[in-house]
């Protein structure tokens, strides 16, 4: 498994795609090192701990050139979600770049409202998405939402619903300041250290579960996700609106 695992490591460091090499540098250097400490033929050893000395050297190599592009500002990551795929909470996709740091949160997307006929899954996204900034490990304080109107008799039910998480959101010491705009478009989620999240969808990119008491309604883990890409960002300076 460690070989595999390594192997996959070098494959994805020849193609560039750093972040995901170094993952998996790490998790083959630590089935490489559970490998030595079972084997008791010292020449074995040896090799082994030849292989991991390189894996290692290479490993701090690409974290130092992933913060000199984070520095630069140049640092991009791209991931791919398939029609119907599942495995992509937001604690998975987002998870990684909240750091303890993380006071300050602004999240454009022009679909926070009801998008759905008789329902309010946008919004339910949007309080998932707060959720998951509460329960840390950050210690946000304030969220910035940028969002439009929704058409019609759903506006009301827009602010009433925004409302509603805004109060809730001050019962746990966190701010949500909510501003609207006839012309957004964007869809970006930046954090104050400098991460900045790109989804074509937006927070809205999970389908409907069948029904109310199917698998994937609660656990978005197992909710199946509509086509979309994610693109991750790292800038010295993150905007504010």
């Amino acid at each position: 498994a460690g070989a595999e695992t390594v192997k996959r490591a070098v494959e994805l460091d020849v193609a560039s795609r750093f972040q995901e090499s170094l993952v998996c540098y790490q998790e083959g250097i630590d089935l490489l090192l559970q490998v030595v400490k079972a084997t008791k033929d010292e020449a074995k050893k040896h090799r082994y701990r030849q292989k991991i000395s390189e894996y290692m050297t290479r490993a701090e190599d690409i974290k130092k050139h992933i913060e000199k592009e984070k520095q630069d500002g140049k640092y991009h990551k791209q991931i791919r979600i398939e029609e119907n795929a599942t495995g992509f909470s937001y604690e998975k996709v987002f998870q990684e770049y909240l750091s303890e740091i993380v006071s300050e949160v602004w999240v454009e997307d022009p679909y926070i409202r009801s998008v759905h006929q008789a329902s309010t899954y946008s919004l339910y996204n949007f309080l998932r998405f707060c959720e998951m900034l509460v329960k840390g490990p950050c210690k946000v304080k304030t969220i910035h939402l940028l969002t439009s109107y929704d058409e019609g008799s759903g506006k009301s039910q827009q602010v009433t619903g925004l409302d509603e998480i805004q109060q809730s959101l001050r019962n746990y010491g966190v701010t949500l300041n909510i501003a609207f705009s006839t012309s957004i478009h964007d869809r970006e989620i930046r954090f104050n250290n400098g991460w900045m999240i790109k989804i074509g969808r937006g927070l809205d990119y999970f389908k409907r579960p069948q029904g109310r008491f199917s698998i994937g309604s609660c656990d978005f883990d197992l909710r199946p996700c509509h086509e979309t890409t994610v693109d991750v960002f790292h800038t010295k300076h993150t905007k504010k609106m």
